[in-house]
């Protein structure tokens, strides 16, 4: 009996030691970008912003979009707790129509995989009117 009684306090002391373990932790301010209707051509550069909340450094091992017409570009250098960086993505915006893009983010935070998305509709190149000769 005194086995066990020593064994529950051993458990019932060691495991808030264990489950304050150091990780990462990023919280974003937003994990959607509407673009709304934009024209053809137009700066397609948006800014996903985040912090880590966490109590380690976070650090992106990749940062990938569902199509080659979203190009997503992550920090280079480890953001420490309590540090906000950002993940720019950049969408091609001579491609016509409604899109919605997904852009998946893997990092050392407890929580390793995020999806981030975007979406608007680009408006179709506008028209030159052909002149008449008179």
């Amino acid at each position: 009996m005194k086995k066990i009684s020593l064994i529950i306090c051993l458990f019932l002391f060691t495991f808030p030691i264990l489950s304050q373990e150091k990780s990462a932790e990023i919280s974003f301010k937003e994990t959607i970008i509407d673009y709304g209707t934009i024209e053809n051509g137009e700066d397609g550069k948006r800014t996903f912003e985040f912090k880590n909340t966490g109590n380690s450094p976070l650090i992106f091992s990749r940062i990938f979009s569902s199509c080659g017409c979203t190009i997503p570009k992550r920090p280079e250098k480890p953001i420490l707790p309590g540090e906000s960086g950002s993940i720019e993505v950049k969408y091609d915006t001579k491609r016509t129509g409604l899109f919605q893009k997904a852009i998946t983010v893997n990092s050392n935070a407890k929580t390793p995989n995020v999806i981030l998305r975007i979406k608007g509709e680009v408006l179709p190149e506008p028209e030159e009117e052909e002149e008449e000769d008179k």
